[in-house]
């Protein structure tokens, strides 16, 4: 089965190249300037106190040929529109689209492009980035693909989906009968971790330290949890737990990468995964006064955006500081 990932970054990178090192048939489908450092350095991954080089198979839009089995999705939100666009030509009667995009507002825009029956759900956990020279440097171990189909349950082709992305080393691959839940998991593991840093203007240890500080984290969570139920995906009590004892940890250096990119003045995910949990909450009648200012704090800053801001950080981004796909 042939395997297109979309995106060489910190996450589809290291995914891919897995997939590749394990004999997959996987070709990267790239934006010209990742196509200059894959031909210049190869795809490179390191940390752990290992190295590994692979000359991957890649390819850019205007070059793209044929359709694939298995589409492996993992832009930013920031660039979902251009990389539809790109991988359009992709996309074969039965091609299956794993996303693992942050929030849940891309599966609508994948089912409206390419029909809800080619959209799996799926969810990345990873802590890689990208160092100066743009190699994938791997933080810690865990690298897990958790995915699905989005109605629910399992099918032959989630089976097979499994069987071509399972026994791979370095990675593991989890088939899960509520996809929609672990995606939702996830987002509200986000937005929790990015509203203690955007109201609070720091790291969740230095937001903790401080009088009251301790107490933001869960009541975000709370109001992230009760949109989730009120959507019919109640977070698992572990899940819960797992959260709340990450945005109330003592010292602990955590930020997310929306957080990041709004420090660095440049553009975030934020309406894919604020304003769209704002937009669901109004919907469903669930009030969320803390996750409706950090939202409002996010709108001011991409107003204040500037196309200059963006060019100058665009080399920065790639310095590493933004683990990819992670909170």
């Amino acid at each position: 089965m042939r395997i297109l990932v979309v995106g060489a970054g910190a996450t589809g990178g290291y995914f891919g190249a897995r997939l590749a090192l394990a004999g997959r048939d996987v070709t990267f489908l790239v934006r010209p300037r990742r196509a200059e450092v894959l031909r210049r350095r190869g795809l490179r991954i390191t940390g752990l106190g290992t190295e590994e080089v692979l000359d991957p198979r890649w390819v850019t839009a205007d070059r793209l040929d044929g359709t694939y089995d298995l589409v492996l999705l993992t832009v930013k939100a920031t660039a979902l529109g251009p990389a539809l666009d790109d991988l359009a030509p992709a996309v074969g009667r039965d091609t299956v689209i794993v996303p693992v995009l942050n929030g849940l507002a891309h599966l609508d825009a994948l089912a409206g492009r390419f029909g809800a029956g080619r959209v799996f759900g799926g969810v990345a956990k990873v802590l890689t980035t990208l160092n100066g020279e743009g190699d994938i440097v791997r933080l810690a171990p865990p690298a897990t693909l958790t995915l699905g189909e989005t109605g629910g349950g399992t099918t032959p082709r989630t089976d097979r989906i499994g069987a071509l992305l399972g026994g791979v080393p370095g990675m593991e691959t989890e088939l899960s009968a509520d996809v929609l839940g672990a995606m939702w998991a996830k987002w509200a593991l986000i937005v929790t971790v990015s509203s203690v840093n955007l109201l609070g203007r720091g790291t969740v240890g230095e937001v903790v330290a401080v009088p009251g500080g301790v107490r933001l984290g869960p009541a975000v969570l709370a109001e992230a949890a009760a949109v989730a139920d009120a959507a019919g995906h109640p977070l698992r009590a572990e899940h819960r737990a797992a959260t709340a004892a990450l945005v109330t940890e003592d010292g602990s250096p955590l930020t997310t990468s929306l957080y990041r990119d709004v420090v660095a003045g440049v553009h975030s995910e934020a309406e894919h995964l604020f304003g769209d949990l704002a937009a669901r909450a109004r919907t469903l009648g669930v009030s969320t006064p803390l996750l409706d200012l950090a939202t409002l704090q996010l709108r001011v800053a991409e107003s204040q955006v500037t196309p200059r801001q963006q060019v100058l950080s665009v080399p920065s981004a790639a310095t590493g500081t933004s683990p990819g796909r992670t909170p």
